[in-house]
């Protein structure tokens, strides 16, 4: 019994929760997925919704992969990928308009567009074809957290600074309005989605002198 919780939840197997987080985030460190980073970071909500929605499909994703890893031919490896991310995708669609009707209008393509996402063929290629069920279930969840942390906190900021709230709360008082302050319009523009990712690239980089390319 302890030999299968060690194993379940050794260091190894934690890392791959932890590292995705930071070292190795998949937005600021692979400049994966940077698309759906610029479109849905308005605000905190719809941001959040995309964040879990990833999550389900890459972590489902991974493990399926991973079981049908030795019974897949490599010349269809890529068809079978896309269509277990497709139907993911699909399902987590439905789910998403039958649960949170108007976050989901809020999304609209978006969702359908985790298909092209990179994170996750990355991911299917480079972990869960080589791989057990489990690590790739810990590696999707991972790295789905890594994507997620940066979108909620680019949201944060452009919906903060561009439209006043936080999670559609007002936090900023009106005398600061009635004072003369006003929401910049240009935070809920794409272009400054990129810049705060840019922004958070370099804080990150320059934290961490081993992610500098030489």
């Amino acid at each position: 019994m302890s030999n299968s919780k060690d194993s379940l939840f050794s260091a190894k197997n934690i890392k791959l929760l932890t590292t995705p987080l930071g070292k190795e985030n998949p937005i600021t460190v692979q400049v994966l997925g940077i698309c759906s980073a610029l479109a849905v970071t308005v605000k905190m909500q719809p941001a959040f919704v995309m964040a879990i929605s990833v999550m389900a499909v890459l972590a489902v994703g991974n493990v399926i992969i991973s079981l049908l890893r030795k019974t897949i031919a490599p010349r269809i490896r890529i068809i079978v990928q896309l269509v277990v991310i497709a139907s993911l995708v699909i399902l987590v669609d439905q789910v998403l308009k039958a649960f949170v009707y108007d976050i989901s209008k809020q999304l609209s393509v978006f969702v359908g567009l985790i298909i092209t996402n990179c994170i996750l063929m990355g991911r299917f290629e480079a972990f869960a074809m080589s791989n057990k069920a489990w690590p790739s279930f810990l590696d999707g969840i991972g790295n789905a957290a890594g994507y997620g942390l940066i979108l909620i906190v680019v949201a944060f900021f452009r919906e903060l600074l561009g439209s006043g709230t936080v999670w559609g709360y007002e936090v900023i008082p009106q005398f600061m309005y009635d004072i003369g302050y006003k929401n910049n319009g240009l935070m809920i523009l794409p272009p400054m989605a990129l810049i705060v990712i840019g922004i958070i690239i370099w804080i990150q980089r320059s934290r961490n002198k081993e992610l500098i390319e030489s």
